[in-house]
């Protein structure tokens, strides 16, 4: 007969799922101690008995009620007797890898041609109902490990996964080229549907994590969406940097605009003039320039006149006026006595002379009196 055991423990590791002790020979007087994140259960006979929490316990028929008829037909306390324990280990197995074993074929939710992913991620997983885990799982293995659970899983983790995958993209209108920025939201989703399915094998899903999304780079029309897709925004950063650039522009403009202005301002503020009487100069200068001395003296317009423009200017104005009458005087006094004008170049004189006088009197160095007057004169002359 083999030894016969009298302390019962777990053995594994912690990425151990499930773990059959290796004994199989105990006695009433065995010791059986189940830690906090740990649960063991009696098999006999191939059946799933009794269930132990964390604890120390001692075999005895109070403790194992549905193999105490067993038990008692021992003749003695320490008579040996044939069981199996199972210790489950209960603790979250966390950063186990999944991926999908092909490319998720859908059609892209916002652009409507049809696309082919992969993805990838990390799961955590925890042992929740002890006996259907073993029942379902287990059978006679003595030991189911993450990389057993997760083969066990795989062919049915993928067909889910995928069908999920190309549902949450199309139920919540995921676009291919923004999903990565969608990732907890995608992930949260899978999880919550992968809930149920785990569960229905005693296996809790704690967390579900989709880490990476394998995009079909390179393929012609993929990337011809792509392009589009983020030319849109290129274009409109664009426009937007544009227009801000205009904006700043003209404000520089108008602010060199308003600069000039207050810089002429002091200067005539300084000099002793004001803005009309600046044009009024302006404009006594270019008759003065452009009139010989017989044209002023017909349209009467003398220092008097000029005068009006008023203060310095006046004074200015005048000697402008002045100085263009001495040198159109020069020439005058050598020149042949003029013939007698026709009609014809009387009339061209008079037009020329009345635009001068309405150029003068817009300009405010003649008022509407001196105007009719002048122009009821210049009209006398050719009559």
């Amino acid at each position: 007969m083999a030894d016969i055991c009298e302390v019962l423990k777990y053995e594994g590791d912690n990425s151990t799922f499930i773990w059959k002790h290796p004994s199989e020979d105990f006695n009433s007087l065995t010791q059986l101690i189940v830690h906090e994140s740990q649960e063991a259960i009696f098999f006999m006979n191939g059946q799933a008995l009794d269930l132990f929490g964390a604890g120390r316990y001692t075999l005895e028929t109070q403790n194992i009620p549905k193999i105490g008829k067993v038990l008692n037909r021992a003749s003695g306390d320490n008579t040996p007797f044939h069981c199996e324990v199972y210790f489950i280990n209960k603790t979250e197995q966390m950063s186990i890898k999944w991926g999908t074993d092909s490319k998720v074929q859908y059609i892209e939710p916002t652009y409507g041609f049809p696309i082919a992913i992969g993805a990838s991620g990390e799961m955590s997983l925890r042992a929740e109902d002890s006996r259907k885990l073993l029942l379902k799982l287990v059978g006679t293995e003595n030991y189911l490990g993450q990389q057993k659970l997760v083969s066990f899983f795989r062919a049915f983790l993928m067909t889910r996964v995928k069908t999920y995958i190309a549902q949450v993209i199309k139920s919540n209108a995921i676009n291919i080229f923004e999903i990565d920025e969608n990732l907890t939201s995608f992930s949260e989703n899978l999880h919550r549907l992968l809930i149920p399915d785990f569960a229905a094998y005693g296996v809790a899903l704690e967390r579900f994590f989709v880490t990476n999304i394998v995009k079909p780079d390179g393929d012609r029309q993929y990337e011809k969406f792509k392009e589009l897709h983020f030319r849109q925004y290129a274009d409109v950063a664009e426009a937007k940097l544009r227009q801000q650039t205009d904006l700043i522009y003209a404000q520089t403009e108008a602010q060199k605009v308003v600069i000039d202005s207050q810089a002429q301002a002091t200067k005539r503020a300084q000099e002793g003039y004001t803005y009309a009487q600046e044009r009024g100069f302006d404009v006594a200068e270019k008759v003065a320039q452009n009139e010989a001395v017989g044209q002023f003296t017909n349209m009467g317009v003398g220092f008097g006149t000029m005068a009006g423009v008023g203060g310095a200017v006046g004074g200015i104005v005048g000697g402008a006026v002045n100085n263009a009458i001495d040198a159109a005087s020069q020439p005058a006094q050598s020149a042949q006595p003029p013939q007698t004008a026709q009609p014809a170049d009387d009339m061209a004189a008079f037009k020329a002379k009345v635009e001068k006088l309405t150029l003068m009197k817009e300009s405010g160095l003649i008022s509407e009196d001196e105007f009719a007057q002048m122009k009821s004169k210049l009209l006398a002359d050719i009559l």
